[in-house]
C-alpha cells in the first residue's frame, strides 16, 4: 500500500482523537457523539456524522482503521483526496439513513401494538426514555417486537463500518480480481466475489437475528453503507464519472 494518503491518514487521526476521548471521558462521549434513535432524548442532529468517529472497543476501531487504510488507501491515489473523502462520507450518511429506517419500522411495529391496547404514546415515550418499560407490554405484542421496540429506541450506533462498506464496495468494483482472505476461511477470494459474500452475510444476520460475527452488530448499516457505496460507484460508472479525479 506503500506511504499513507492524506485523507486516509487525517481520517485515522481523527478516528484515533475519537477513540482517545471516549477512554478519557467515557460515558459522556457515548452520549454526545454516537446516533440515537431520533425519537430518544439523547438524539442529536450532529449524532449523523460524529457516530462514524466512534468505537465501542480497540478491536471495533483496529479492524475499521486497518480496513480504512488497506482498502481506501488505492481508492483515493485513483479518485483523489475530495472525491474519496465525499465517497466516504456519503457511504457513512447513507449507512446511518438505513439504520435509522429499519428501526423506524421496529419502533413503529411496537409502538402500534402499544398504541392499539389503549397505551399513551406520551406515556410510553415517558417510560422508554427513562431507560425503562413494563413487563405487560411483553403480553400484549410479544417478546420479539418488544424487544426489537425497546433496541431500536434504546440501542445507539458508532463506527466507521458503514462507510467502510461502502469503501469495500467501491474497491471490489475497481479492483474485481484481486485476492482477499475471510478470517475464518484462509482461503484467497477473488473481491468481486468476496464482498458479495459478506455483504450477504451481514443482510442474513440483520434480517434473522442470528450474527456470524458477534453481538451489538448493527448489521443494516453494514448493508446501507454498501448499497449506497454500489449507487455511487454505478452512477459514476455509467455516466464516466469514475475517471475524473477531486484533488
Amino acid at each position: 500500500m506503500g506511504r499513507l494518503t492524506e485523507t486516509i491518514k487525517h481520517l485515522l487521526i481523527i478516528n484515533v482523537l475519537f477513540f482517545v476521548a471516549t477512554q478519557m471521558y467515557g460515558e459522556q462521549m457515548y452520549e454526545w457523539f454516537s446516533l440515537y434513535f431520533p425519537k430518544n432524548d439523547h438524539f442529536q442532529l450532529w449524532q449523523i456524522l460524529t457516530h462514524m468517529f466512534m468505537h465501542g472497543g480497540f478491536m471495533h476501531i483496529l479492524f475499521n482503521m486497518y480496513a480504512l487504510w488497506a482498502f481506501g488507501t488505492p481508492l483515493e491515489r485513483m479518485w483523489g483526496r475530495n472525491k474519496f473523502l465525499f465517497f466516504y462520507i456519503s457511504a457513512g450518511l447513507g449507512a446511518a439513513l438505513i439504520h435509522i429506517g429499519v428501526n423506524y419500522y421496529y419502533y413503529n411495529a411496537g409502538m402500534s401494538a402499544l398504541l392499539d391496547a389503549g397505551l399513551s404514546e406520551s406515556n410510553i415515550l415517558e417510560i422508554i426514555n427513562g431507560g425503562q418499560y413494563n413487563t405487560e407490554w411483553y403480553k400484549i405484542a410479544g417478546q420479539s417486537t418488544i424487544d426489537n421496540f425497546l433496541a431500536a429506541f434504546n440501542t445507539p450506533v458508532v463506527g466507521a463500518s458503514g462507510a467502510i462498506y461502502g469503501i469495500l464496495v467501491a474497491y471490489g468494483m475497481s479492483y474485481p480480481e484481486s485476492e482477499l482472505f475471510l478470517i475464518f476461511l484462509p482461503v484467497p477470494i477473488k473481491a468481486k466475489f468476496f464482498i458479495p459474500i459478506l455483504i450477504a452475510l451481514d443482510l442474513f444476520s440483520g434480517v434473522t437475528g442470528y450474527s456470524l460475527f458477534g453481538q451489538g452488530i448493527a448489521h443494516f448499516a453494514h448493508v446501507g453503507g454498501a448499497l449506497f457505496g454500489f449507487l455511487m460507484m454505478w452512477y459514476w460508472k455509467k455516466n464516466q464519472f469514475n475517471k475524473n479525479r477531486w484533488n
